[in-house]
């Protein structure tokens, strides 16, 4: 018997469903159904299985198998609806009689249930001996509506003569293929394997594993022929792939005759995966055991949208290696996707479909030819995650648009009306990837997925669609972003969306050639040193979409809607490219699948060089539910506001006391103390007692520990003199400073008993840490007295009172902050310039002043009930958002109230409200300043190193 190929199969199933959707009768039609049900497989029913076998049942009595094939299949059936669990026991129950005959030899391997409508699949697996303890019953192999019989046709395949193969566990799938084939590269790689060659070995490799699980090769294809075809030594395994390899690469019409039969089923692949030629490594037994291993995954359960990340992972060395490390989840693709693309395209669709019309028809063609016409570009593909998954969603859109036409028809479709349906095409996507081995596993993905597609129209339309060989190709272009014309590989008059996840590098991590980089793309940008690294996409891709309708959705670290660089970007992107934000997501957390590697926190920005009424602004709650509102206007802080971004400032934009750092040692250590020496020290000279000053910074102040410095001044140096101590750590200080490679710290060496930076006043002062949790509801701030040094970790304000105090420790102020802050990982991190000084105050009576102190003075007095002396607790269990005390709590409540009252009458309901509030507010107060400082020419700023 001729074996039918798979694609043969698929075609024969989608008639087969189409034919026997509306029957439910048990005897009526039975016998007709299973004889056609073996046609499928290319198999005539009479020449292997009988109808009514029967059999002596374990209680004595006779019974009867519906359909019986000797040591393959029993198949019980019922009319539709009937329980399939009591036709599997009989079906069970015969297999059991056939051993207490003696027919042992003859019990099956497999059970079918069915009842027209529904198919149950039972693999009983036998090793080398059919047992009583092989057929206990359990679960099905699998189960699935009748319609959905061309999806599951790989369990079925021994009705067509294809050896099944058994199966491990998976455990999970994702890691244990990616550790799978990082096994086969370490083999290889030890072998000596160059590493051009050993890269694209692996991507063809990939591609034969996925192909051979997904009926683009007859099943096993790649498994069969490394296992009956080479020897268990490897000895000559090389010789053979790379045949296997150039079959694939060789038109039917142009292979020899005395082709190896193995090889001669293989498809022409075409697409130049397999055009070039690879010298093979030596193979030894290790590296043939790898890769059969890897030919036993089943590969059909990895999506390629997964394992293109995944297998980033393969190519890091293996110190570094962690599974799963690139893996970005479909779930954050689709949130860059959805709101760029695809949510509109759905909805206009679903307006497309309930078009009750006679123009129904045309204007579904015109929605199919819109989706032909969409572009992509990713210009930091990677992989290719995200071309994969907006293809596969493009695919869908229009698959459901051509089920939509065709509803109702009840011709059958040919292969040439299959072959005209379908148009969207992998050459719609385009990427840039700065290294090789990323970009050849985006191009196979795009292909795999293409196939998994047109698997799906296969199952829909009742006949086999490929696209094998390979006519058209993603066009991934392996280059720096940055350095080349975009348009090279997609003219902008052409591009629909820009998309991606550019990388997340910050400053000290660049690399010489990524300084280098930011140095050209930002060359015109005010301060475009201080910009990150991922700021080089948003720059290039305003100066790509000028004077076009494309739009852009990328993934970035929330570095670009806080902190300092905030202004420097977007006024830039504003002012000289006229860019709109369209939608914007608020941080989330960026997941990661590996083990133990920190999460990041991102936004999504979407905008073009073009306005839009419908903007939004999306969140995902704790409960990861998504939610959105609409504004009129999106600021680059992804509130409501204008197109405009504050920048740092000297000085307060209000009339209050001015801030300033703490103050900074530069000293190596040398002149602080751990409480343990300061302890000693004053022991055994208490008269130093005056110069040895509790040392406080952001980490002493919240977590209650304990630091000392030497505090020396003009009219305290001659005790260096005096006591050895002194003179040693003074001496280590100088020679620090003389180490260094920056001139103005070896100019310091001229007095090194004295702090680098001082801003201490001898009077009581307000201290702000630099840096606090953004788990915290507020920052911790408190008065610390004259004698207290604060360390360059905080900031200072020395003229501050208790009404400062409360409006900065209000609910007002801290939303302020968890917008326009910097951030060290997702810490908050404080600063004078743009944090303090751009706030903008209220304007209020002496009698709110007061209010505000009273309610201040309330918050430190229930603070001081909970630390020491009085209690344990530090400033970090205080404001722990699961500890605070109630009536903390409760104190930080009313004056909420009472300064949010100070700003207007009407209560703020939410976070968002308060900030819109005092961006507005901001630019009042500010307008006639901005106006005076656009007069003013401004410095460059140093790149970061």
């Amino acid at each position: 018997m001729a074996t039918l190929s798979v694609n043969e199969i698929r075609t024969r199933a989608g008639v087969f469903c189409q034919k026997w959707a509306d029957t439910d009768r048990e005897n009526a039609e039975k016998q007709t159904f299973w004889n056609e049900f073996f046609e499928v497989f290319g198999r005539n029913r009479r020449q292997v299985a009988t109808f009514e076998e029967p059999v002596k049942k374990i209680k004595g009595k006779y019974g009867s198998i519906d359909l019986f094939w000797p040591s393959k299949l029993i198949v019980e059936h019922k009319s539709a609806g009937q329980d399939l669990d009591k036709a599997k026991s009989q079906a069970y129950e015969y297999a059991l009689g056939l051993i207490n005959e003696g027919r042992e030899n003859e019990v099956p391997r497999y059970i079918i249930v069915s009842d027209f409508k529904r198919i149950a699949l039972h693999d009983l697996e036998p090793e080398t001996k059919r047992s009583k303890d092989r057929l206990r019953e359990g679960k099905p192999s699998v189960e699935f509506p009748l319609a959905d019989l061309p999806k599951h046709l790989k369990p079925l395949l021994f009705m067509a003569g294809y050896q099944a193969a058994q199966v491990d566990p998976e455990d999970p799938a994702n890691e244990d293929a990616t550790k799978l084939m990082c096994a086969l590269h370490d083999a290889l790689e030890d072998a000596g394997t160059d590493k051009h060659e050993l890269k694209r070995m692996l991507v063809r490799i990939l591609f034969c594993n996925f192909a051979d699980d997904t009926d683009i090769f007859p099943p096993d294809s790649l498994r069969n022929y490394l296992e009956e075809r080479t020897t268990e030594d490897g000895s000559d395994l090389g010789p053979r792939l790379e045949k296997f390899f150039e079959t694939l690469d060789t038109p039917q019409e142009k292979r020899s005759r005395n082709l190896d039969e193995a090889l001669a089923p293989l498809p022409y692949v075409n697409g130049a995966l397999f055009r070039e030629r690879l010298p093979m490594a030596d193979f030894n037994s290790k590296m043939r055991d790898a890769l059969i291993q890897c030919t036993h995954f089943q590969w059909e359960r990895i999506s390629p949208a997964v394992f293109g990340s995944l297998f980033q992972s393969v190519m890091e060395s293996r110190e570094r290696r962690q599974i799963g490390a690139h893996y970005t989840s479909e779930e954050n693709i689709l949130k860059v996707i959805n709101p760029l693309f695809l949510d509109d395209l759905k909805a206009e669709f679903a307006k497309v479909r309930e078009d009750k019309s006679n123009q129904k028809t045309k204007r579904l063609n015109e929605f199919l030819d819109k989706l032909t016409k969409i572009k992509i570009l990713d210009p930091a593909c990677g992989c290719g995650n995200f071309l994969v998954i907006a293809y596969r969603e493009l695919r869908l859109l229009e698959l459901e648009a051509l089920k939509e036409i065709n509803q109702g028809g009840q011709r059958e479709f040919t292969l040439d009306d299959v072959n005209r349906l379908s148009r969207v095409d992998v050459d719609q996507m385009h990427g840039i990837e700065i290294e090789e081995f990323p970009s050849l596993i985006a191009e196979v993905a795009l292909w795999l997925v293409d196939h998994q597609m047109n698997q799906m129209v296969s199952e829909a339309f009742g006949q086999s669609y490929q696209r094998i060989p390979l006519r058209k190709n993603p066009k991934i272009k392996c280059g720096n972003a940055l350095r080349i014309d975009w348009n090279d590989i997609l003219p902008k008059t052409q591009c629909t969306y820009v998309i991606g996840n550019p990388p997340f590098v910050g400053g000290k991590l660049r690399k010489e050639e990524q300084k280098q980089d930011m140095e050209i793309v930002a060359k015109d940008v005010d301060s475009g040193g201080l910009l990150d690294y991922v700021c080089g996409w948003y720059l290039k891709a305003a100066e790509y979409i000028a004077g076009t309708k494309t739009t852009v959705a990328f993934v970035s670290t929330n570095s670009i809607t806080h902190g300092e660089q905030v202004g420097v970007l977007w006024n830039h992107l504003f002012g000289r490219h006229q860019i709109k934000i369209h939608f914007g997501h608020r941080p989330f957390k960026w997941k990661s699948e590996s083990r133990g590697k920190a999460q990041v926190t991102v936004v999504i920005i979407g905008f073009g060089s073009f306005d839009k009424a419908d903007k939004r602004i999306y969140e995902t709650d704790e409960g990861n539910h998504l939610n959105f509102f609409t504004l009129k206007n999106i600021s680059p802080y992804l509130t409501e506001g204008q197109d405009f971004a504050i920048n740092k400032r000297n000085k307060p934009i209000c009339d209050v006391p001015e801030i300033a750092f703490g103050n900074q040692p530069i000293d190596g250590g040398h002149l602080l103390l751990s409480e343990e020496e300061a302890g000693e020290v004053t022991l055994k000279h208490p008269e130093l007692k005056p110069i040895i000053r509790l040392y406080i910074g952001s980490q002493e102040f919240i977590n209650g520990e304990v630091r000392f410095c030497i505090w020396l001044n003009d009219e305290t140096t001659v005790l260096v003199k005096k006591y050895h101590f002194l003179q040693e750590r003074v001496k280590r200080v100088k020679e620090f400073r003389l180490s260094s490679d920056r001139k103005a710290t070896q100019e310091l060496a001229d007095q090194p008993w004295k702090f680098a930076f001082i801003s201490h006043r001898e009077k009581t002062f307000l201290l702000i840490p630099s840096v606090s949790s953004e788990n915290r509801r507020y920052i911790p701030m408190g008065f610390m007295p004259p004698s207290v040094i604060a360390s360059n970790l905080c900031l200072v304000v020395p003229d501050a009172k208790k009404y400062h105090f409360g409006v900065l420790s209000s609910e007002m102020h801290m939303d302020w902050m968890r917008t326009v802050a910097g951030r060290l990982e997702s810490r908050y991190r404080y600063s004078n310039n743009m944090v303090y000084n751009n706030f903008p105050w209220p304007t209020v009576t002496e009698s709110q002043e007061n209010e505000i102190a009273d309610l201040a003075d309330r918050v430190l007095k229930a603070r001081v009930e909970h630390q020491p002396p009085n209690g344990t607790k530090t400033l970090a269990n205080l404001y722990h958002p699961l500890s605070m005390p109630s009536d903390l709590h409760k104190a930080h409540q009313k004056l909420d109230a009472a300064v949010d009252k100070a700003y207007r009458k009407e209560p703020f309901k939410t976070a968002r409200e308060r900030v819109e509030f005092l961006f507005k507010l901001h630019s009042e107060i500010t307008e006639p300043m901005n106006a005076l400082a656009a007069q003013k020419p401004k410095r460059k700023a140093k790149a970061k190193k």
